[in-house]
């Protein structure tokens, strides 16, 4: 069994590019406010970043226009150096490349676990790193549940590990690790950092503590991208809107 995943070649540029991006929610159910407000970021290859903020101000559509499951209204989103949309471009999602994990964890309920993990590896290829992957999950000796047999987090822990294997050179998770006790989700964030070395990963998270492996933090507020910066210089330096979730996730507030 392999004592890590191989690290894929890089690319020079940014693997993720966000410029002027401005999207809003249209038809009779919607307000018209914009959703997302300007936003400008890059994301490096292999950094590990967590995307921080209360409900309802952009996270989950900012993954979404990442991976192509929405057009921004204004501006652009370039992956690995390609533009994919705006000004004029649109690549579909299944030809950006992007892994992305659901909160719904959209596992195939005919499916066991292994073969859960394993679906999208081609006939023959080497099977020991999804073991590896589901033993560093704390998903071993569950191999032959199905989805209805698991607990939320383990299922949880299923989606990302059928991700992982997957290998796409940017994942997106929304929520991927809501379902798991905070000791857990920890551990699983930690562990996440080590078998994706070398890719890039963008995850959504309302827990502080899962943060502290992530490279950086973006932190968000009513659709616009507020504070950004390491564990350290957000939490214990007094990022101001880091700090105010920090309490209101303590109860302090």
């Amino acid at each position: 069994m392999p004592a890590e995943m191989p690290t894929p070649d890089l690319p020079q540029e940014p693997q993720v590019e966000l410029s002027g991006l401005w999207h809003r929610y249209t038809g009779p159910a919607s307000s018209g406010d914009w959703t997302l407000r300007d936003i400008d970021f890059q994301l490096q290859p292999g950094e590990l970043v967590g995307l921080l903020g209360p409900s309802g101000c952009g996270k989950t559509t900012l993954l979404r226009l990442i991976a192509g499951f929405e057009k921004p209204e204004r501006g652009s989103v370039a992956i690995g150096g390609r533009p994919v949309a705006g000004q004029g471009r649109w690549l579909p999602p299944e030809r950006r490349g992007v892994g992305m994990v659901f909160q719904d964890y959209a596992l195939f309920p005919h499916l066991d676990a292994w073969r859960n993990a394993c679906f999208g590896l081609k006939r023959g290829q080497d099977t020991s790193r999804a073991a590896w992957l589901l033993e560093l999950l704390g998903l071993k000796g569950l191999e032959r549940r199905y989805p209805h047999e698991l607990s939320g987090g383990q299922r949880q822990r299923m989606a990302i590990a059928r991700m992982v294997l997957k290998r796409p050179r940017l994942l997106v998770m929304d929520e991927a690790t809501s379902a798991l006790d905070v000791d857990t989700e920890r551990q699983v964030t930690r562990n996440l950092a080590e078998v994706y070395r070398g890719s890039t990963v963008l995850f959504i998270t309302h827990r502080l503590g899962s943060l502290r492996h992530a490279d950086r933090i973006l932190v968000m507020h009513q659709g616009s991208l507020v504070e950004q910066g390491t564990h350290s210089e957000l939490m214990d330096l007094g990022g101001r809107y880091a700090t105010l979730y920090r309490q209101q996730e303590a109860g302090q507030l």
